[in-house]
């Protein structure tokens, strides 16, 4: 779609529009930019009223944020949750704050010392760059342009060059690097040419099996071009907000599985022009692509419905166990706890490594071979005898009748 302006035929230049309105919003608190929202009162104690009182966002991304974890907060901005998540993963864990705003960034950076005195570590990072692009570190590229300005048509050879190599050796984010990749109300703000690339990069620096948990500004019509070319409403977060289902089909198409609207605000933020727009939360994950093996794992779908399907076409029965390889079993568990009931066998970390049939894709598991006694009738257990019995009356045992 084109961006041009209707009346004057003016390039409408979203990321500009973006980074003027929050240039002004790490001066000074933009009302128009906060959507009510409800964080740990006891991780938001350590935080300098400053960071408080200049943070925009519509959701609150921090609790899904495990111990240990690397995490990734794309348009960190004042970087209030990037710190809230700091004090979630501990001093093992790792938060990385990406954003393009020099202003934002300062703001964030200049409260790193206190903060890590205040909760005993230091594990918080801030990197510049577009979220659309988190191969390039805008910092390590401003270095070389110091030394290397572009003077002339002939220079800009040597900064493509020197863009390539950044991404390809020192990237601002590295592949499979991260564990979960949060951010709060940022994503529509994005050009829509950039989108697909922005997820993308997100698949790409997350690890097999890692994370998203993005807290956005969704709408549930069409947003029309007059208002797509309105910087206010763009940099407001209301023209550049995805249509509801559009959002969830993105991650999709990007590779995400168990993609799922985790939170959905019954009530608009606002309403425009009869649209309206609401916060919502989206979580997914990328899936392993690791060798898939049987270890007589199967899952049970619980209902309502007669039977679900997975996004890899996998039907699961209601009340039917259901075979799954052991990948299956980790990816389905982790997203859909609670509406598949988990079944393996005792010593399913034990068992001969073998390959995962395809031909077993959907097939009712043999609940003989989740009990651990795969294909062989198993034992009967019979009472112990009690301590004061003989041996000789013990040996009277026939081991066929139990107590």
């Amino acid at each position: 779609m084109s961006e041009e302006s209707l009346d004057e035929g003016v390039p409408f230049d979203a990321e500009r529009a973006v980074r003027e309105r929050y240039t002004d919003g790490a001066l000074a608190r933009q009302e128009d930019l906060c959507c009510p929202v409800s964080y740990d009162a006891a991780l938001l104690a350590v935080l300098p009223a400053e960071i408080l009182e200049r943070d925009y966002g519509c959701g609150d991304p921090s609790r899904y944020v495990r111990a240990s974890e690397t995490v990734l907060d794309l348009g960190s901005g004042t970087g209030k949750v990037c710190y809230l998540a700091a004090q979630i993963v501990g001093a093992t864990g790792r938060v990385i704050g990406v954003d393009m705003n020099d202003e934002m960034l300062a703001l964030a950076r200049r409260h790193q010392g206190e903060i890590a005195r205040r909760i005993g570590f230091a594990n918080v990072e801030f990197r510049r760059g577009r979220i659309q692009d988190l191969g390039l570190d805008l910092d390590a590229l401003d270095a070389w342009l110091a030394l290397h300005p572009v003077r002339a048509a002939s220079d800009l050879a040597a900064l493509d060059e020197r863009t390539t190599a950044l991404r390809a050796e020192k990237p601002l984010v590295a592949d499979a690097s991260v564990d979960l990749v949060i951010s709060n109300c940022v994503l529509n703000l994005v050009r829509e040419g950039d989108r697909e690339k922005l997820l993308a990069e997100v698949f790409r620096v997350l690890k097999p099996g890692g994370r998203v948990a993005i807290s956005d500004i969704v709408c549930d019509e069409d947003v029309p071009l007059a208002m797509k070319q309105d910087p206010a409403l763009w940099s407001g977060c209301i023209s550049g907000a995805y249509r509801e289902d559009h959002f969830l089909t993105a991650f999709a198409a990007a590779g995400f599985h168990g993609v799922t609207l985790d939170k959905y605000d019954a009530a608009p933020w606002k309403v425009v022009e009869g649209i309206e727009f609401r916060a919502v939360t989206v979580t997914a994950r990328k899936p392993e692509r690791t060798r898939a093996l049987d270890r007589r794992h199967a899952l049970l779908y619980q209902g309502p419905w007669s039977a679900v399907i997975d996004d890899e076409g996998r039907r699961f029965a209601r009340g039917v166990r259901t075979a799954v390889s052991d990948v299956t079993f980790r990816a389905l568990t982790a997203v859909a706890a609670t509406q598949l009931v988990a079944i393996a066998p005792p010593d399913a970390a034990a068992l001969a490594v073998q390959p995962f049939a395809a031909s077993s894709e959907g097939k009712r598991r043999d609940p003989k071979e989740t009990k651990g006694f795969a294909g062989a009738a198993p034992k009967v257990s019979c009472c112990a005898p009690p301590a004061a019995e003989t041996k000789k009356e013990s040996a009277k045992s026939t081991g066929k009748s139990c107590c």
